[in-house]
């Protein structure tokens, strides 16, 4: 262990964390909104929802692209890019690296589900309504999905390893999985991963609400995602850009990082089931589960926290808690907590995983466990230890970060407390 390898394997640590999600435009506000029980569920700002039958979301507020990038340059980019080289900024800033001083080490691995949705939509607008000599010239550049990653690569000069993950729901935990494969096969010393989201726009939430994914409860938006609840009815639509500074632990310790976590574990596999539904068998998300617990040396026994993907739908949340089951055994999946973030920030698709692997990140760190919000009545078919409403003090080791995404992409990532 003192030459920074694990059974001759380079060992990962985080060393910086950024953040702009719907509780808050950096990580400190976020996390304290998070625990405090507060929900970024509000009626939709950004477009006219007159005739929509979903028209609330859990928008990022107050957000300011310029406080991060030329306003000439942010213009060029599409609301997801913004977001994500914001997050990177923070990031960077709290890890203290000098990018330039080794940027060929130094790479990113940003993930999207969907990409420029909202300049998709413009263009074709302007298409429509004033013909093809009018479109924007940026307009393909912004809405391409792996921009996101090319933004952060040139706003922040990285030179190693770049790579655009575009794996729905899963994507940003893929994100931080291949960037730490990346540093384990010494093509890079220090990788910035994350993911980001700007989907709430008409098509966006027209398209989610055709498919009866989004809560209906315009009424009350504050308590409409309610993961693991009997009265949950769909997720609300999120957007966030989130980023973690993952590095070599020597690299770190050389440099006198500080260092929050430890990435220990990652495991993927897929469903080769359904098109939006989860795998009925649980299997293979289970798989993906102890693939992680595997690669990171531990067993279920060892496991104190999951961080849920946890929607808020009806299927999704009680195939979840099947497949912890599955993963984990009977016994050490009721001793497990298990929170359901996404009461608080929404489902922010792409971003999600890395929004909550800061979340994850900051339980082990600050060993304590982020609450399950609007969880008021027990549905029979989950019935685990959803830490119901309020934060809790907890002594976590080693954590679960799980997202699965539509198309039947799995992915799961094991952080374990820094400590040495």
């Amino acid at each position: 262990m003192a030459n920074g390898s694990l059974n001759g394997r380079r060992r990962v640590v985080i060393t910086g964390m950024g953040a702009v999600t719907p509780l808050g435009n950096d990580v400190a506000t976020s996390w304290s909104n998070l625990i405090a029980g507060g929900s970024g569920a509000a009626p939709i700002t950004q477009f006219d929802t007159e005739g929509f039958p979903v028209q609330f979301a859990c928008e990022v507020k107050d957000f300011d692209p310029g406080e991060w990038i030329d306003r000439k340059q942010a213009r060029r980019m599409d609301r997801f890019a913004q977001l994500i080289v914001a997050a990177a900024r923070q990031a960077e800033a709290d890890s203290g690296l000098d990018i330039a001083k080794e940027a060929d080490r130094i790479g990113a691995s940003i993930a999207t589900g969907i990409g420029g949705l909202k300049s998709y939509q413009d263009c074709y607008d302007t298409l429509r309504d004033r013909g093809p000599d009018r479109v924007n010239p940026f307009a393909i550049p912004a809405i391409i999905p792996n921009m996101g990653a090319g933004w952060v690569s040139m706003e922040l000069g990285t030179k190693g390893p770049l790579s655009s993950q575009c794996t729905a729901c899963a994507a940003s935990n893929m994100a931080i999985g291949d960037g730490t494969d990346a540093i384990r096969l010494g093509r890079a010393d220090v990788m910035l991963c994350g993911g980001t989201e700007a989907a709430i726009n008409k098509v966006g939430i027209a398209g989610f609400g055709a498919m009866r994914a989004l809560s209906r409860r315009n009424d009350d938006p504050k308590h409409a995602s309610r993961p693991f609840d009997a009265g949950r009815d769909g997720f609300v639509m999120g957007e966030a850009g989130a980023v973690i500074v993952i590095e070599e632990l020597e690299h770190a310790r050389a440099r006198g990082a500080k260092i929050y976590a430890e990435i220990s574990g990652y495991g993927v596999s897929s469903d080769a089931s359904h098109i939006t539904e989860p795998d009925p068998t649980g299997q293979n998300p289970a798989r993906a589960m102890r693939m992680a617990m595997g690669d990171a040396g531990v067993g279920a026994d060892q496991i104190d926290y999951i961080n849920a993907h946890a929607t808020s739908t009806p299927i999704g949340d009680a195939s979840e808690t099947r497949v912890i089951k599955l993963a984990m055994g009977e016994e050490d999946a009721y001793r497990i907590a298990v929170s359901g973030t996404k009461g608080a920030t929404g489902h922010c698709l792409g971003a999600a995983g890395a929004v909550e692997a800061v979340f994850t990140t900051l339980a082990v760190h600050e060993r304590t466990l982020p609450p399950t919000i609007n969880y008021e009545v027990e549905d029979p078919e989950c019935d685990l230890d959803y830490v119901p409403n309020e934060s809790r003090d907890a002594n976590v080791r080693y954590a679960l970060n799980n997202s699965f995404g539509f198309g039947g992409h799995n992915a799961c990532v094991v952080v374990k407390r820094w400590d040495e």
